[in-house]
């Protein structure tokens, strides 16, 4: 049998699991041939038609904890695919040979703060720039600032203040120290900056030059806002952008599920951190 089978390429466990097969044995993978699956496809698509940039495990994740339906995500990745509805793949991208032996994910809420900053352009030729903090653990925006102009030590003080308050309330500081953890804009490394910081209960902490790996998840969620949000936005000028930011962050917050949190939004994946702690 062992010479047969070797011959043959077939495994011999497979051979004795035919021969051991009763009589009226069918292949029950075959059932979903003639599965339905109309309302699958109809919730899906409302899941797109919101979030257009949504690929099949975003998808299978709003459709899972979000609206408490009980599907695998092979099955929307099937569907997804049989009506057309994965998204466009982009080549492969070059991997970067620049060594990053550091971590920015922290297991804790509360111990680590990124922040970072971005350009949104309006059909004007105006431009928006954004200032966020963000928490890097529940990966949660605690705050954020928006100007026509540039991101000052000034604005990078109040996007601070609000985050402070934001966790632990107003005029309240940091219980305990926590990293604040940014590129070397002159708005970061400014004086002023980090002794205000200091004041809040947080300690400055600059990356390398030249180095945006250091600062990957801020990186991350500017790709984000940028993808799911801004690209689909209407962005006629610049007041218009600034009045849609607050919901863009709330929906991120509280809808957008991350894959880093098992799929979960990041202030749900919070809420159970606390109540597990």
């Amino acid at each position: 049998m062992r010479t047969v089978c070797s011959t043959l390429g077939v495994a011999r466990s497979h051979l004795v699991a035919i021969h051991s097969r009763p009589a009226d044995w069918t292949d029950r993978r075959t059932a979903r041939n003639h599965r339905d699956d109309g309302p699958v496809l109809e919730d899906i698509r409302q899941v797109v038609h919101e979030q257009a940039t949504y690929g099949y495990r975003r998808v299978w994740a709003v459709l899972r904890y979000q609206w408490g339906c009980r599907i695998n995500h092979k099955t929307v990745y099937r569907v997804m695919r049989d009506h057309g509805l994965l998204l466009y793949r982009h080549g492969q991208r070059p991997v970067s040979t620049r060594k990053h032996d550091g971590k920015v994910a922290v297991d804790v809420s509360n111990q680590r703060w990124c922040s970072d900053g971005f350009e949104v352009a309006c059909d004007n030729g105006e431009r928006v720039r954004i200032a966020f903090a963000l928490d890097c653990c529940d990966r949660e925006v605690m705050s954020w600032v928006a100007t026509t102009r540039g991101i000052d030590a000034g604005l990078v003080g109040d996007l601070m203040m609000q985050a402070v308050e934001s966790r632990f309330g107003a005029n309240q500081t940091a219980p305990a120290e926590i990293e604040w953890l940014s590129d070397n804009g002159s708005c970061y490394t400014a004086a002023e900056t980090r002794s205000f910081a200091r004041s809040l209960g947080l300690k400055p902490v600059t990356t390398p030059v030249h180095s945006p790996q250091s600062n990957g998840m801020a990186e991350s969620f500017v790709k984000t806002i940028k993808r799911d949000y801004a690209r689909l936005a209407l962005r006629p000028d610049a007041r218009t952008v600034i009045r849609q930011l607050h919901s863009w962050f709330e929906h991120y917050n509280t809808q957008h599920p991350h894959s880093a949190l098992k799929y979960l939004p990041p202030r749900t994946f919070r809420e159970k951190q606390a109540l597990n702690n």
